[in-house]
């Protein structure tokens, strides 16, 4: 019987590894079965492409990866699909705001991340893909957060709910879901989409199920098609079984 889906997209951080950093066995088996069934299962992630090689390597992935929250789609490992960039004066701007309020800050990078204990005043030169701030301070990110929107040109997400990230506008894991999509000729109506925070919202909204894990942010449970287990049970494992290999 073929299988009920035929995509299967990841988050990484809260999803697919658990609090160690680590993919379960009992998911690894059945991402096995599942692209031995045909399933193209991808990692979709926040984390920059050089974080994300590791996993893909370990699990010997040679399908598409949706890096970055989007602002990268790789055909493959090391084969770029297509690339969103910020440019550098809006990285300037929203380094400014994360002085302003005493955040830390991090940014993405074609090259590799940067971040508030290693940065550069000569932005130009590099290839900006997103930025993200973190505090504590709710106010702080509060009014971090009414600046960017008063700017009216990013997607503005999270990975955590004392964290900010910054796309440019139109780019999120959904978008590059739907260019992952066009490469192997489904629809998004074919794809299962599992996440855990802000920055899966999108994705989870526009998959044909969307899945919350157990430790997800209450908004994007919400938002889900349905809630699973938390990535300490082995969830993967459990909508392959239960929803795709059926």
């Amino acid at each position: 019987m073929a299988p009920k889906y035929k995509l299967l997209a990841l988050d990484m951080d809260g999803t697919l590894l658990n609090e160690e950093s680590i993919i379960s066995e009992e998911n690894r088996i059945w991402m096995q079965k599942a692209l031995d069934a045909g399933v193209t299962v991808i990692l979709s992630t926040g984390r920059g492409v050089q974080k994300v090689y590791p996993y893909t390597d370990e699990l010997g992935l040679t399908t598409p990866i949706v890096a970055v929250n989007g602002s990268e789609v790789w055909k493959e490992p090391r084969v770029l699909l297509k690339r969103t960039l910020i440019e550098a004066d809006w990285i300037r701007r929203m380094h400014e705001l994360s002085v302003k309020y005493g955040t830390w800050f991090w940014s993405y990078s074609v090259d590799g991340v940067y971040n508030s204990e290693q940065w550069t005043t000569d932005l130009e030169p590099i290839q900006w893909l997103k930025f993200g701030y973190y505090t504590e301070n709710d106010d702080h990110r509060g009014r971090i957060l009414d600046q960017l929107n008063e700017w009216g040109i990013f997607e503005i997400t999270n990975s955590h709910p004392h964290n900010l990230e910054i796309n440019p506008k139109g780019i999120s894991k959904a978008s590059g879901i739907e260019e992952v999509c066009k490469l192997v000729g489904i629809s998004m109506a074919d794809v299962v989409a599992m996440g855990d925070s802000l920055n899966d919202m999108a994705m989870i909204r526009a998959a044909g199920l969307g899945v919350a894990m157990g430790n997800a942010q209450e908004e994007l449970k919400r938002a889900a098609d349905m809630v699973t287990v938390t990535n300490q049970e082995h969830a993967v494992a459990k909508i392959i079984r239960e929803h795709i290999l059926v």
